[in-house]
């Protein structure tokens, strides 16, 4: 595939390029390599997704193979929120889960030799504010208003908002910083592997799997992680003790 929907070794752009256009209500809308990208991910996901809630209608009491695997998966992520979210677990372990997945597949994608969609800032930017409406929502579902304004004029008394407009700003910053992190570490990630396959053409054959294990995988995970806890803990800090 061209312009950037798979890297090549010939080929250092890891710019976003538009495919083709389409004219919707007479705007001008592109398809670019990000959106193939995200629907060859999405597509892994719905075959993986179909294949598992097969071999669990059909699951054995004594798993083994793909419904072991499954069954792992599913056991591992519920735990991970479990940990992180004690009682509210149960209302967001689908939700987290789901994301999970989607990042870790998205960020991994390079490894099949296509562009992660998360080294897009449109991707990641609205995953931030998923983040940041659960947050609030859960804000004002379970702390009382005079309680959110002590929090936002903390650390000075209620009756001196002097801090109000700083931490507006800090509130208004969490998409923007969890979204940026995620983006920048895939995308630099990206950027170093794309450059030594463009440099060093046919040699970098077998030796940069090396390289991959570390900003695919590794780092892949760890930026999946990261993006999931610091997800759990904002709401779960929204929250408070009362769920």
């Amino acid at each position: 595939m061209a312009n950037g929907v798979l890297l090549s070794a010939g080929n250092i752009d890891v710019m976003v390029h538009g495919l083709f256009k389409y004219s919707f209500f007479g705007h001008e809308v592109w398809i670019t390599t990000t959106h193939v990208c995200l629907l060859l991910v999405m597509l892994i996901l719905i075959g993986f997704s179909v294949a598992a809630g097969q071999t669990m209608k059909q699951g054995k009491e004594i798993p083994g193979g793909f419904q072991n695997l499954v069954e792992l998966i599913v056991e591992k992520l519920d735990s991970m929120v479990a940990g992180s979210m004690g009682k509210s677990a149960a209302k967001y372990r689908n939700y987290i889960g789901t994301v999970f997945i989607f990042i870790l597949v998205s960020n991994i994608s390079g490894l099949l030799g296509l562009r992660p969609p998360t080294a897009d800032y449109g991707v990641t930017f609205p995953l931030g504010l998923i983040t940041f409406v659960l947050i609030h929502i859960n804000q004002f579902r379970y702390q009382k208003p005079k309680d959110i304004w002590r929090d936002m004029c903390s650390p000075l008394p209620p009756w001196l908002p002097i801090w109000f407009p700083i931490n507006i700003i800090s509130e208004l910053a969490v998409p923007v910083s969890l979204s940026l992190r995620l983006f920048a570490n895939v995308l630099s990630g990206t950027i170093m592997m794309t450059l030594i396959y463009g440099i060093l053409g046919w040699i970098a054959t077998v030796w940069p799997a090396a390289l991959h294990v570390y900003f695919d995988l590794f780092s892949g995970a760890i930026q999946t992680y990261v993006f999931c806890m610091l997800t759990m803990t904002f709401i779960s800090n929204a929250i408070g003790e009362e769920a």
